[in-house]
């Protein structure tokens, strides 16, 4: 375990978090919120000095491998969360520590998921911070440090590996470094233009910086207690087209961008993704207009494609309470929220990609039972998948059943409705944030015991970086020289 490297990474990420915190400085000082501007100076000033002082002596071996890929994310976003939940308690916010961590978590795994009963006095650089959270989270704090941490390009991307999301993570361009500031500008740039917008639309210049944060980051924290209802169907409109957007790998965008549309659109989980949207929406409206929830069969589809876009790219922002819905409607959501966006997303869940390799496995090994001496792959966009790949996806869908078992069992000790426990813990670990019973868009997660908020938050963390990161540092055998 290379020890000095991952020193030099946490002081580095300590160091951005305390200029990531003069932006929420900034806000607190244009609204004159004097007492939170001073916490949040002080906060800035402490970790950028030291992280500085910590990341002054740059390490000797800078070679990492996969092991230390997984320990260094795992434990920087611990570190990062613990951080980021100072702010809170500080201003007062959410004086608690263990709510104020369980927020935190929740915002930068871009989860979505709140302890609080309202967020209207909140003030505005707080809620700005809480927001932002979802803006740091979404992309990856450590995709950006490779952009600007000097490290052998061949290691660095065990980095990445282990905290993007999906099966198969590779370069979109040869270098690491290169290809995480071609990301973070692809993600920048859609933030500006939403925010953009959200403000012609006719949102307050506040309302559509933040919220552009939430959705691109598809994290779902709102900065009203009417959340997306008491915007205009226009704003909500605007919002169901960016959530789309940020459910897509973003490798499309950069062939789009470079006019190779063709690789683009032979991307099989983006023809998947579109098309399932498009498909559950219809259903979903049809039922919901039968059962009169709304008068208007416009209005239901309008109200029941911004539902099911938020719940498949896992951001979890609501129009209506889809608690209310009738059954099949709600059971549809519960399983788009499983499956999730794009690999190569913001967005949380199993992943498409993941869904059609499993599922393309499960057709071959059928097949292999009738023509016992056929030779069958598994082929995604074109390409035959290689076999450690759909070793690796059948692995992450055993551990993935297993944390959730365990997860529910523990959560069940509140004694909640069957619904409330088993969709808090499908919400959480696959970071969307509302699920039904009283964690509906109506509720929030305030009621759980400590010992199940800190159950929902390794599930929160463990699905936005896909497992193994945390399972890998509690292993003893993980931090051996």
């Amino acid at each position: 375990m290379n020890y000095s490297m991952i020193r030099y990474i946490l002081f580095r990420l300590l160091r951005t978090l305390g200029y990531l915190f003069i932006l929420p400085l900034i806000v607190a000082l244009i609204y004159g919120e004097f007492d939170s501007a001073v916490s949040f100076l002080i906060l800035a000033g402490l970790s950028i000095a030291v992280g500085i002082v910590g990341s002054f002596k740059k390490p000797v071996n800078k070679v990492i491998y996969a092991k230390e890929g997984f320990a260094i994310t795992a434990v920087a976003w611990i570190v990062m969360s613990l951080m980021g939940a100072v702010p809170f308690v500080i201003t007062g916010a959410i004086p608690n520590y263990v709510d104020a961590l369980f927020e935190t978590i929740s915002g930068f795994t871009t989860t979505g998921g709140s302890i609080l009963t309202t967020v209207d006095n909140m003030e505005y650089s707080v809620q700005f911070w809480r927001t932002f959270t979802h803006w740091i989270g979404g992309m990856g704090v450590l995709v950006f440090l490779l952009a600007v941490v000097p490290m052998a390009d061949g290691y660095s991307m065990h980095l990445m590996r282990a905290e993007s999301p999906g099966p198969v993570v590779g370069k979109i361009v040869p270098k690491v470094k290169d290809t995480a500031k071609i990301l973070y500008l692809i993600y920048f740039g859609i933030t500006v233009i939403e925010a953009i917008c959200l403000f012609v639309s006719g949102l307050p210049l506040y309302d559509a910086i933040t919220i552009s944060f939430s959705t691109v980051g598809t994290g779902g924290f709102a900065v009203h207690d009417s959340g997306m209802m008491g915007y205009s169907t226009v704003s909500q409109a605007i919002i169901i087209l960016f959530m789309a957007l940020c459910g897509i790998n973003f490798t499309v965008y950069y062939f789009l961008l470079n006019r190779k549309p063709k690789e683009a659109f032979a991307i099989d989980e983006v023809k998947y993704y579109l098309g399932t949207i498009a498909v559950s929406s219809v259903i979903i409206a049809f039922v919901i207009y039968r059962a009169g929830v709304l008068d208007s069969a416009g209005m239901c589809f309008h109200h029941s494609l911004f539902t099911v876009v938020s719940v498949m790219t896992t951001t979890g922002f609501g129009t209506l309470d889809f608690n209310t819905w009738p059954m099949l409607p709600k059971l549809m959501l519960v399983v788009l929220s499983l499956i999730g966006a794009c690999a190569g997303s913001t967005g949380g869940g199993f992943k498409f990609s993941r869904a059609l390799i499993v599922i393309r496995n499960a057709r071959n090994e059928l097949n292999f039972v009738v023509h016992p001496k056929a030779v069958k792959r598994v082929y995604m966009d074109g390409h035959s998948v290689e076999g450690t790949t759909v070793k690796s996806v059948t692995a992450y869908l055993g551990i993935y059943v297993i944390t959730f078992i365990a997860s529910t069992l523990l959560v069940a000790l509140d004694n909640f409705d069957f619904q409330t426990t088993v969709t808090s813990v499908v919400a959480t670990l696959n970071n969307i944030g509302p699920g039904l019973g009283m964690v509906g868009p109506a509720g929030n997660y305030s009621e759980f015991s400590v010992l199940s908020k800190f159950v929902l938050m390794f599930d929160m963390l463990a699905g936005r970086l896909e497992l193994l990161p945390i399972f890998v540092i509690m292993k003893p055998k993980t931090w051996k020289k």
